[in-house]
């Protein structure tokens, strides 16, 4: 059955007008009324829903049913991620929603080459959060992930870090991450991630007196788009969620 993001109040017995990028997609699929679907506004839970009318910029559907679904890790993880070249960041932002961040934090490091500021920063901020959207969509998430404004790491390493440890990513560091998972119970995570060629040695030692715990992915050195998404996978694996 068809799922799809809808950003409003859905409750069983009403009629909701569908955003048109939706009704758009159900055009082109030929979808008809009466047919069902999946709605959700990234509060929890979903709803089954039954098309009533059809167009190609406007469709509504009839909310049938609430239901109580999630799939979310039983820990919260936010993903600080240096900003990579390239559509890398795409990418990285709709697997790690698939793997079950509930954040993510783009970063200005000293080895990110690509410069966002202003208007072009705003842009590439909501073109992420609809990256999270079409994710949710696809892998079953009912809760949208959020995508902060872009950071210079510095100042963002100085802002208090609330009750998650933060955890650098770095192939200098003598523990590893699996070793510390199964020593630890579950509890809130950020992971710190560079851009290519990793965060300089300054700002690993500024992420470390500020209170990050060095841990390494093992012998071999990861690409920035790989790292994090290697990192979540081995939560999940160790606390619970796959």
């Amino acid at each position: 059955m068809p799922r799809f993001y809808c950003p409003q109040p859905l409750l069983p017995g009403t009629t909701v007008d569908l955003p048109e990028t939706v009704a758009h997609h159900l055009h082109v699929v030929r979808q008809q009324p009466g047919d069902e679907l999946v709605l959700f506004n990234g509060e929890g839970g979903q709803v089954r829903a039954r098309l009533r009318e059809v167009g190609k910029r406007r469709a509504s559907a009839e909310v049938i049913a609430h239901e109580a679904l999630d799939a979310e890790l039983p820990f919260p993880v936010t993903l600080a991620q240096g900003l990579p070249e390239g559509s890398k960041m795409d990418w990285i932002v709709e697997k790690a929603v698939e793997l079950g961040v509930t954040a993510v934090q783009p970063l200005a490091a000293r080895r990110s080459v690509v410069k966002l500021a202003g208007e072009r920063a705003d842009k590439r901020l909501a073109h992420w959060q609809a990256v999270v959207v079409s994710a949710s969509e696809q892998c079953g998430r009912n809760r949208l992930a959020k995508v902060a404004p872009l950071q210079e790491f510095g100042r963002w390493l100085a802002e208090p870090g609330g009750d998650a440890v933060r955890i650098l990513l770095s192939p200098r560091a003598d523990a590893s991450l699996a070793q510390w998972t199964r020593a630890t119970p579950p509890r809130a995570v950020c992971l710190l991630v560079g851009p290519e060629g990793g965060f300089s040695a300054e700002e690993e030692d500024a992420a470390i007196a500020a209170g990050a715990l060095p841990l390494s992915m093992g012998p071999r050195v990861l690409r920035t788009e790989t790292a994090g998404l290697a990192a979540l996978a081995i939560l999940a694996a160790g606390w619970g969620g796959i």
